[in-house]
């Protein structure tokens, strides 16, 4: 049974009233010789008067229904239910006037619905097949509503035309003019189908109707027969619930006298749809099959004083298996059902129920308590359809564009704005989220780390000396504080021992430019961990970030490969990209390795200078012992001095290659982040060729390109058929519109 749940609509007891003739005061009352013996009728015994309005609204509610909206909203109906050979068709016989296949078993095996309305034109009868699932039972989303034939004139045909619209339906993949017009059989013996959720629909109108709706579903099944399977059972009984379920549906219970009333399971299906009765019309048939002295039992059921119903219970004979042998006509049948509850006892005691007697009785109580329902209804279905209008075309709006005819062009242009976008996110935004906020933090780190290798210079003796503290006075410094045993730092004696073992033909005192340069290499050689580092966080941050918009731009082409081949591309522009930016942090690592040079020579001097004054002096103003083992410069500060401490040469070491670092490390931390972001973010430019590789690699343009772009452009199947199933349901429901605003 289908989980779907529909909206609560009023009442159907407030309308019971309603169902009983004018003439009629209440179930239990009296009523006149009008109600117990009606003027001469037709089939049907149709009243031309009926109301103009009551034909025009049930006929809206016919057209909504061809459009299959009722799959979406509750339309108020008559299903007709009942157990097998519960007499079932031949009450719908009676009412419409038609005669219905008749086999063994199951005649039933799909839906019938049948509209009658008064027409003061000959009678006619139209036969449409109403499509709403597929082969496979799936929703086709807007019904087909196909002509089965001719318009039928003469009542005699329509037996086997609707025997051939059934068998029709229930042969899904064969042409439906095989059955129109074909052999009198399936082409292999039997039906693809044993039971079908699409309908055989009968337009029928004529003199002789009374204006009404209503569908014949299959009887359902208790055992195992003939041309029946175990699951049949279980089909059958989902099909008749899903029907009896909504709320609008008022269940037409066929229950038969010539069996226990307890053993038909329409009976307590109906009471598990609808326990109160409230939308409930019980029908007795087979009256005459009752045996003799058990009559009062079912007549309980009519004076409301067993199984009661809000619209109450009616009776209704039929004409037998043997009249209808005997050529007995439906005027005749309808003579005989009249006679029948007049003159044979009880039914003729029962003179205050006789509105509860015969298919005529039956048939205006339907139509009026039907029309009464759907004029309750119809504020409700307007309100429902436009609600649920606008949530089908807002959810429409929330699916992706479908793709166009032009689907080259539109593949191009789809990769040109994922381009341009992402130039434009490299480029930089003002968003927090932008890529260079982003590795702004790690450009810093990288810079202090940087900045952390630079030599620890102390003046003094190794083991001998005072801690040190080196002066911050370049606004880039850091104070940085050396212990006298500091492993890290190079002391000036150490300084002066790698000086002389250096010496080679220099004369004494002379500053070799390979000491200057072992100690700036020292920090120099530690640049390149940091430098690769941060290429390397800065590469993967851009991959995230860019297949981040890849999906964003793509994902819903993932079917037809469009955004794993976009990704790939892009991520192969990537690496190339982070390859160059490699390529180019080798090259400056190397040269500054390999060379020490700056044109910033005065910038460099002062530097030393400041350097050089710290190292010879670096507790100005406080008092030693004579014999401390510190070298504090105790002598002129100038370099030309002609009294020099010991180590002064050291200090001059030392000097140069802090002042070197302070113009190299400036250097160097602005030209790593720069190469990054000219070789690795620039590397995703429009102008670098981005949109260039995109294009190429696609393979978007040149022979075979329209193929191409027709399978990138294939969409997520889900996405596809949900488009499909919405389109179709916003079909559904304009169409339903369309027709509410006819009346």
């Amino acid at each position: 049974m289908s989980s779907k749940h529909y909206r609560r609509t009023p009442s159907v007891s407030s309308i019971s009233s309603l169902a009983t003739p004018p003439s009629v005061s209440s179930m239990g009352g009296t009523s006149t010789s009008s109600s117990a013996t009606p003027g001469p009728r037709g089939i049907g015994l149709s009243d031309p008067d009926q109301s103009a309005y009551r034909r025009k609204i049930l006929g809206v509610i016919d057209r909504m229904r061809a459009t299959g909206v009722g799959t979406d909203i509750d339309l108020p109906m008559i299903a007709v239910i009942g157990s097998q050979s519960a007499g079932k068709s031949s009450l719908i016989e009676s009412i419409s006037g038609i005669t219905l296949p008749r086999a063994a078993g199951t005649c039933t095996r799909c839906p019938t619905e049948c509209r009658l309305s008064y027409s003061n034109q000959s009678w006619s009868c139209k036969v449409l097949l109403r499509k709403t699932v597929d082969k496979k039972g799936g929703s086709l989303g807007v019904a087909e509503n196909v002509p089965f034939g001719p318009v039928i004139t003469n009542k005699k045909d329509v037996e086997e035309r609707i025997r051939r619209a059934q068998r029709a339906i229930l042969n899904p993949s064969i042409s439906y003019e095989t059955f129109l017009s074909g052999p009198d059989s399936e082409p292999d013996g039997r039906p693809e189908l044993t039971f079908s959720k699409n309908c055989v629909c009968l337009e029928l109108s004529g003199p002789d109707l009374t204006d009404l709706s209503f569908c014949d579903l299959p009887g359902l099944i208790v055992s195992v027969s003939q041309g029946n399977k175990a699951s049949d059972i279980e089909l059958v009984r989902d099909l008749v619930e899903s029907y009896i379920v909504r709320p609008s549906c008022l269940i037409l219970l066929t229950v038969t006298c010539e069996t226990d009333f307890e053993n038909q399971g329409a009976h307590h299906l109906a009471k598990q749809h609808d326990s109160d009765g409230q939308r409930t019309i019980g029908v007795l048939t087979k009256p005459d099959r009752i045996p003799r002295g058990e009559e009062d039992h079912w007549l309980r059921f009519i004076r409301g004083e067993a199984e009661h119903l809000a619209n109450g219970w009616f009776v209704v004979k039929q004409p037998a298996t043997v009249d209808l042998k005997d050529g007995v006509t439906w005027e005749g049948a309808r003579e005989r059902e009249k006679r029948f509850f007049s003159t044979r006892n009880p039914w003729s005691l029962e003179t205050g129920y006789r509105h509860r007697f015969g298919t005529h009785n039956l048939t205006e109580s339907l139509s009026k308590i039907l029309s009464d329902l759907i004029k309750r209804r119809l504020p409700e279905l307007e309100g429902e359809l436009q609600s649920l209008l606008k949530k089908t075309e807002s959810q429409i709006r929330e699916l992706p564009a479908a793709p166009t005819d032009d689907v080259q062009g539109e593949v191009i242009l789809l990769v040109s704005n994922f381009a341009r976008e992402l130039a434009t996110y490299v480029e930089g935004t003002p968003d927090d989220g932008g890529i260079h906020q982003t590795i702004r933090p790690l450009n810093q780190a990288f810079l202090t780390e940087i900045r952390g290798t630079a030599q620890k210079f102390s003046p003094y003796i190794r083991g001998v000396g005072r801690s040190y503290t080196h002066p911050k006075f370049l606004a880039s410094d850091t104070e940085l504080e050396i212990d006298a045993n500091e492993p890290d730092a190079i002391y000036a004696d150490e300084v002066m021992a790698l000086a002389n073992r250096a010496r080679a033909r220099e004369l004494p005192g002379h500053c070799l430019y390979i000491v200057t340069k072992w100690l700036i290499n020292e920090s120099t050689k530690r640049w390149s961990t940091p430098s690769r580092d941060l290429s390397e966080k800065v590469y993967n941050i851009l991959v995230k970030e860019v297949n981040k918009k890849v999906d964003e731009h793509f994902h819903r082409f993932e079917y037809g490969r469009l955004h794993q081949d976009v990704k790939s591309i892009v991520n192969e522009v990537l690496a190339k990209c982070q390859a160059s930016a490699s390529e180019r942090i080798n090259q400056l690592l190397i040269m500054e390795n390999k060379a020490p040079s700056t044109l910033h020579e005065p910038y460099l001097m002062d530097c030393r200078e400041e350097y050089l004054e710290s190292y010879r002096n670096p507790y100005s103003g406080l008092d030693y012992a004579d014999d401390s083992p510190c070298l504090v410069a105790e002598f002129s500060l100038s370099v030309n001095s002609p009294r020099k401490d010991p180590h002064d040469q050291a200090f001059l070491y030392m000097a140069s290659a802090r002042a070197y670092f302070q113009v190299a490390f400036k250097r160097f931390t602005d030209m790593v982040p720069m190469m990054i972001d000219q070789e690795l973010l620039r590397g995703l430019d429009w102008e670098r060729g981005l949109n260039s590789a995109l294009t190429k690699g696609l393979g978007i343009t040149g022979p075979g390109s329209l193929e191409k772009a027709k399978e990138y452009l294939q969409e997520l199947p889900e996405i596809k058929n949900c488009r499909e199933r919405l389109h179709k349901q916003r079909e559904r429901l304009l169409s339903a519109k369309q027709a509410l605003q006819s009346i």
